[in-house]
């Protein structure tokens, strides 16, 4: 992920970087065959993608391709460019998607410090949304967009570190969460409604790790070898960059509150299907995550309750 549209692609060896510039794109193209969708076209829920907060991902910008499988499940889909100054603004809003938020301050500039994207009204606001029956999916990447989600997520239980998550010495290939690696939980979002869409590896392309919330379920968990460089700058590592184990942490975790619930992860690209330099291909797209569109899917119908109906 990089600001004004550039993704960062870096090899870590023998502690030094080496990075690669490259125009990161939607990929309009994609397309994902879905055997029965969840409701008539246009008949669903409302879904609405926060683009009120500097987001890198919007309805209509990185996260298209997430709006458009969405919107094909019969989901009604929009983008929320208006503050969360008040409740009644999620009055007809049955899921609210917030990826990739930042404060202003760090809109240009991706170095510490990263303030919240929300100020403490709005955090109560969703917070007390969710309590009544809301569902929040919250989406932050790695530093500086987990440092910005950081109080909103600890609103929840879940604290963000500021950091790049890795699973291995390079940032590519991307990481892979399976059942078969110990990394994938069962989970109510690894099946889909009545035991359909269920996947067993799901990846992701360099992201952010977190601390769970007492009580949640985990979907996407590091190991003991894993690890999070903590840099000041954006994508600049050196012998001397802060290194943090990953034991006990993970990238992705669900839990229910209140009436509500909320789903948090910590990679975008692995939600959307993206194309960088012309070729390279991160998300949906990619041959490496042919389960991720389901996966997808199945987040949204647990936060819809369709998992649970009879």
């Amino acid at each position: 992920m990089r600001n004004q549209g550039q993704i960062i692609v870096t090899l870590l060896s023998l502690g030094l970087s080496v990075s690669v510039s490259a125009q990161q794109v939607p990929d309009t193209s994609f397309t994902f065959p879905i055997k029965q969708t969840a409701y008539e076209q246009g008949k669903g829920p409302m879904i609405y993608i926060d683009q009120a907060h500097n987001n890198f991902h919007t309805k209509g910008g990185g996260f298209s391709p997430f709006s458009e499988l969405l919107e094909q499940d019969g989901y009604q889909v929009a983008g929320l460019d208006k503050t969360l100054s008040e409740i009644d603004i999620l009055k007809t809003c049955k899921i609210l998607v917030i990826a990739n938020a930042l404060n202003t301050a760090n809109a240009q500039d991706w170095v510490l410090p990263t303030p919240s994207a929300f100020t403490s009204e709005e955090i109560a606001i969703i917070r007390k949304w969710v309590k009544n029956g809301g569902s929040l999916f919250l989406i932050a990447d790695h530093m500086p967009f987990a440092g910005a989600a950081y109080e909103l997520g600890k609103a929840f239980g879940f604290e963000y570190l500021n950091g790049f998550a890795f699973t291995g010495v390079r940032s590519w290939p991307p990481s892979v969460f399976s059942f078969k690696g110990k990394t994938l939980a069962e989970s109510p979002v690894t099946v889909g409604p009545d035991n359909n869409g269920k996947v067993d590896s799901i990846a992701t392309f360099t992201g952010s790790a977190f601390k769970a919330a007492k009580g949640s379920i985990p979907v996407l968990r590091f190991l003991d070898e894993h690890y999070s460089l903590q840099p000041d700058t954006a994508w600049s590592f050196n012998s001397k960059t802060p290194r943090e184990n990953l034991s006990g942490y993970y990238q992705g975790a669900v839990r229910k509150y209140g009436k509500g619930k909320v789903a948090v992860f910590g990679e975008a690209a692995m939600f959307t299907a993206q194309i960088a330099n012309r070729t390279l291909k991160a998300g949906f797209n990619s041959e490496l995550a042919p389960n991720n569109a389901q996966f997808a899917l199945n987040v949204i119908h647990w936060l819809d309750g369709m998992t649970e109906r009879p």
